[in-house]
C-alpha cells in the first residue's frame, strides 16, 4: 500500500523533534487535527511535540489571531514552529476563498503553514466513515449531502450519535478523538476532496521530514 494510506513503517537514523503549532477555530477541530497528524506521524517514524491555539469565534477570529501570532513569531525567531496546520471550515465562502485568506494572514510564513479546510464544515468529515462510527458509536451513519447549514450537520451528527443508543454529553463532539482513531483515512481521501486536498499536503511535509533524517543519519554513517 502507498505510503499515503499511512500503512508504511520506515525505519529512520533521524531523532529530531518536528514542532508543529495548530492553529484552530473550535474543539472539534483541535481534536481532529491532533489525533491525525499523530497518526501521520507515527506512520512516518517523525517524532512530533503539538502545540494549540484554540480560537473562539469561528474564522474571523481565526484570520485576525493568526496575523497576530505571525507578528509575534517574527519577534521571537527561537519560537518558530516546523510547521503550522489552520483549521477552519469553509463555510459558505469556499474552499479557495478560505486559503487566500489564511495565505493573505501568514504571507511571511508560507512555507510553513498548511490548511485544513473542511466543506462546508468539519461535522460532515465525523460522518464519512460508517464502518468508523459504528464502532465507536454502535450504529451506522450516512453521509450527508453539502448544504452550507453548520446546525444542519451538527443535527445529523447528533442523530445518528442518538441512533446507536448513546447519550452524548457535548453533542458527540468528546468522542471526536475515539472516532478519528478509528478511521478508515484512505476511505476519507476517496470519499471526500476538502480532506484530501489536506491530508496529501500534510503528508508531502512529512515525506520531506523523513527524507531529510534518512540524509543526516546517511552523513553520520558515512
Amino acid at each position: 500500500m502507498k505510503a499515503r494510506y499511512l500503512r508504511l513503517n520506515v525505519s529512520c537514523g533521524g531523532t529530531l523533534m518536528r514542532n508543529i503549532s495548530l492553529f484552530v477555530e473550535d474543539t472539534v477541530h483541535e481534536d481532529f487535527l491532533v489525533v491525525l497528524v499523530q497518526r501521520v506521524a507515527n506512520a512516518y517514524n517523525i517524532e512530533i511535540k503539538i502545540k494549540v491555539s484554540s480560537v473562539r469565534g469561528r474564522h474571523e477570529a481565526v484570520i485576525t489571531e493568526l496575523g497576530q501570532y505571525q507578528q509575534d513569531l517574527q519577534r521571537n525567531c527561537e519560537d518558530l514552529p516546523d510547521l503550522i496546520i489552520v483549521g477552519t471550515d469553509s463555510n459558505g465562502r469556499g474552499f479557495l476563498q478560505r486559503e487566500k485568506e489564511v495565505n493573505q494572514a501568514t504571507s511571511n510564513l508560507a512555507d510553513r503553514v498548511i490548511s485544513m479546510i473542511p466543506q462546508p464544515h468539519i461535522e460532515r468529515w465525523l460522518l464519512l466513515d460508517s464502518e468508523a462510527f459504528k464502532k465507536v458509536f454502535g450504529a451506522d451513519c450516512s453521509v450527508p449531502k453539502r448544504k452550507c447549514d453548520h446546525d444542519r450537520y451538527k443535527r445529523l451528527l447528533l442523530q445518528a450519535i442518538l441512533d446507536g443508543g448513546v447519550v452524548p454529553l457535548l453533542g458527540g463532539i468528546e468522542r471526536t478523538t475515539d472516532l478519528v482513531n478509528a478511521m478508515d483515512l484512505q476511505h476519507l481521501e476517496q470519499s471526500d476532496r476538502s480532506f484530501r486536498r489536506f491530508f496529501r499536503a500534510l503528508q508531502h511535509r512529512f515525506e520531506i521530514w523523513q527524507q531529510t533524517e534518512s540524509e543526516g543519519a546517511d552523513t553520520e554513517i558515512n
